[in-house]
């Protein structure tokens, strides 16, 4: 007997048995949800990050027709789970010995999507997803898919070009995340500001901390504020000293 695929509503009904109003106040106001704030009008259930990995581990199968209704909830939690399920999809499609190639390509497709239909619309939502999908798929391949994103106006097109960028980064290259950070260093939103700076300090992290410094002699003095102090954070105070003089 074939057992039924998961369905969305059955995502639904296992978060909001973990839904917490409490919880859904203090995150509403975590995540900056009043009038004019980047999160304007998101909804919270209230339930913690967590417990949602662990539901979305429980419905890893769940068919992208299910995750894009997902996708399209107004509430926050039932669309990182979404996109939760949706990596791990793109992971098992990208084993080595069974590798997917046409079924990578149309999740890639099913996300661009959306993040340009607005639905990957909290810097938590684009961070838990960009890295895992758009980044392995561009490992090997052309990279101009990134810098289209990074010339929209939206701040989550741009968060997402970022931060595909550490799949790069983790793999020992630092080149795109340059290219990227020198393109947006004028972008002051603050939250374009902290993930260009992260990816900064992670190449100094992982791929090579003279790369960083080679990049902050350039542009410390055209770097924000909030960008230049995330990049150069785990430099000694000295060189921070330095660079910080720069601006």
């Amino acid at each position: 007997m074939v057992s039924e695929a998961p369905t969305a509503d059955q995502v639904r009904s296992a978060l909001a048995e973990l839904a917490n109003p409490a919880d859904a106040q203090h995150l509403q106001r975590f995540f900056k949800t009043g009038p004019g704030e980047y999160g304007e009008g998101d909804v919270f259930l209230g339930v913690r990050v967590p417990a949602t990995r662990k539901v979305a581990k429980q419905f890893a199968t769940l068919p992208l027709k299910q995750i894009g209704e997902l996708l399209d909830s107004p509430a926050h939690e039932e669309r990182l789970a979404a996109l939760l399920i949706l990596n791990a999809r793109f992971a098992a499609a990208s084993k080595p010995r069974t590798r997917d190639d046409a079924a990578r390509a149309e999740m890639v497709e099913f996300y661009l999507d959306a993040v340009r239909r607005g639905r990957v619309n909290n810097w938590d939502l684009v961070d838990a997803s960009a890295e895992h999908i758009i980044g392995p798929w561009l490992l090997d391949q052309d990279r101009a898919l990134l810098f289209q994103l990074a010339q929209q106006d939206s701040l989550w097109e741009r968060r997402v070009a970022l931060l595909s960028t550490f799949a790069f980064i983790k793999a020992g290259d630092a080149s795109t995340t340059l290219e990227l950070a020198a393109k947006l260093l004028d972008d002051r939103r603050d939250l374009i500001q902290k993930a260009l700076g992260w990816m900064l300090r992670e190449v100094g992290k992982r791929a090579d901390p003279a790369v960083l410094t080679g990049f902050l002699d350039v542009y410390a003095p055209s770097m924000g504020r909030t960008a230049l102090s995330y990049a150069a954070e785990h430099l000694s105070p000295e060189l921070r000293a330095v660079y910080r003089a720069m601006r």
